[in-house]
């Protein structure tokens, strides 16, 4: 079992490298790597992966062990990732339900938290759903998730 302090993934997606390592931030609700949840780290990974299924497990296990403000923040990012899913095999309603959720809960949070760049992945998100949330309430036709809108999950300070 690799433990968050041992924690390392190299991530090279769309030519662009993301690590996950020891090295952390320590301001504004952030946290040093080290003392991240191993579930949280892989949860992050998998996102970049495009595991939202496997993300969505990962950090819904941590869900149900953390209280306090963590919670709801831990929940928006579960709700970013099935949200992805559900896009990408075509259910735009309950893409744009959990888009929708995810945004309210993640919001509340400044950036940078628990060591995630929020404001880049708030706006990288809503790239990604931007056709779909311009159809409004209406369930448009050959809206599909788009493999270069993808957001990925940059830690703060990286790229």
């Amino acid at each position: 079992m690799i433990g968050p302090s041992w924690f390392f993934a190299m991530h090279l997606r769309r030519g662009t490298a993301c690590c996950y390592g020891t090295a952390g931030v320590t301001e504004q609700g952030t946290s040093r790597m080290d003392e991240l949840p191993e579930l949280y780290l892989k949860g992050i990974w998998l996102f970049n992966e495009g595991e939202f299924f496997d993300c969505h497990d990962e950090l819904e296990e941590l869900w149900t062990q953390i209280q306090g403000e963590e919670r709801k923040f831990i929940q928006g990012l579960i709700q970013a990732a099935v949200g992805l899913f559900h896009f990408g095999n075509g259910n735009l309603g309950g893409a744009r339900k959990m888009y929708i959720s995810a945004r309210e809960k993640l919001e509340l949070y400044p950036s940078p938290y628990m060591s995630i760049d929020l404001e880049r992945f708030k706006t990288d998100l809503q790239h990604s759903f931007q056709e779909l949330l311009d159809a409004g309430t209406t369930y448009p036709d050959n809206v599909e998730l788009q493999d270069d809108r993808i957001p990925t999950i940059y830690l703060a300070g990286q790229g």
